[in-house]
């Protein structure tokens, strides 16, 4: 397989993709990652003012920034537990060309109320809005379809979604958009740069989508080691959890001038620090669901590092 060129078409992955969500095949579109296709989009829709709920993913605003578009922050608070209200709606004013959402939220791990979503997507569609949804863990979800089964009535509405998070197979980068203008997607389509996607990658996305075994082992273990996690976490003297929908957690350290990650990483743990998304600071960490021996050992780390600093009277 490496010593040949794939198909620049990529046709049997766009024909898994589109069977496997019961679309017609030109709605979709691979991707080198869906990063690449974040970028492809805001090339082509080209808008001039967009909308951003902060904290978010830094790629969007990345290539909003790169074509020059003016930018508007709308920003989630802890009061309203980090989720979007009907004052989104208020936001969505004609001036706006596009709207970026994450569902579920990077980094909150939080899911928005479905009927709010629905109001959103019909409230960009009157006003010409472009609302560009990233579902990237939305397969953390086993019984949300998201957004995808609504395209057929939205002609403004664009489904980002990512294959390297649920399968494990960030390395060979492959993720795709789905949308039902196919104005757009075909432009995309024709205009960007010829075999992003390795070989490897596009195998993997025509037949991984088929593992049931490895989907319903996936979700076994995310129905236990997800609300276990976030039990233990909670019982922590010194944190704050918020309950997930996907397979990290997002917390708050309450202790002053704890460097949570740098003392982690003493005990070869790697967190993620939020302290680089807008709108948070160094006191907010996202955490990875991990194995159970590896959520224990973060767990019994954690209580090692909290209690030593309760103990010591900080």
């Amino acid at each position: 397989i490496a010593e040949r060129y794939p198909d620049v078409e990529y046709r049997s992955l766009h024909q898994a993709l589109a069977e496997h969500h019961q679309v017609p095949q030109d709605w979709v579109l691979a991707g080198n990652g869906e990063t690449e296709l974040i970028f492809n989009l805001v090339q082509q829709l080209l808008p001039r003012k967009a909308l951003l709920l902060t904290p978010g993913f830094a790629e969007y605003r990345r290539a909003l920034t790169r074509i020059n578009c003016e930018i508007i922050d709308f920003h989630l608070s802890e009061e309203q537990s980090w989720q979007p209200d009907e004052s989104l709606l208020q936001a969505l004013t004609p001036d706006l060309d596009c709207l970026f959402l994450c569902t579920p939220n990077n980094p909150t791990g939080l899911m928005p109320d479905k009927s709010l979503l629905l109001a959103i997507t019909q409230r960009c569609q009157e006003n010409h809005i472009d609302l560009i949804i990233d579902e990237a863990f939305l397969d953390f979800l086993p019984d949300e379809p998201g957004l995808i089964p609504y395209l057929a009535k939205f002609s403004r509405l664009y489904i980002l979604r990512s294959l390297t998070k649920f399968f494990a197979i960030a390395g060979l980068r492959l993720g795709y958009m789905v949308s039902a203008n196919t104005d757009v997607v075909g432009r995309i389509r024709t205009q960007r740069e010829p075999w992003t996607i390795n070989a490897f990658a596009a195998l993997a996305g025509e037949v991984i989508l088929n593992d049931s075994a490895y989907i319903e082992a996936s979700y076994r273990w995310l129905g236990t080691e997800q609300p276990r996690l976030f039990k233990g976490l909670g019982e922590l003297s010194g944190i704050k959890v918020w309950a997930p929908r996907a397979n990290y957690i997002f917390l708050r350290c309450e202790i002053e001038g704890l460097d949570l990650q740098r003392r982690l990483l003493e005990e070869s743990i790697l967190i993620r620090h939020c302290a680089n998304y807008p709108g948070l600071d160094s006191r907010y960490y996202r955490v990875a669901i991990k194995s159970p021996v590896d959520n224990d050992k973060l767990l019994a780390a954690m209580q090692r590092i909290l209690s030593n600093i309760n103990g010591a009277g900080e």
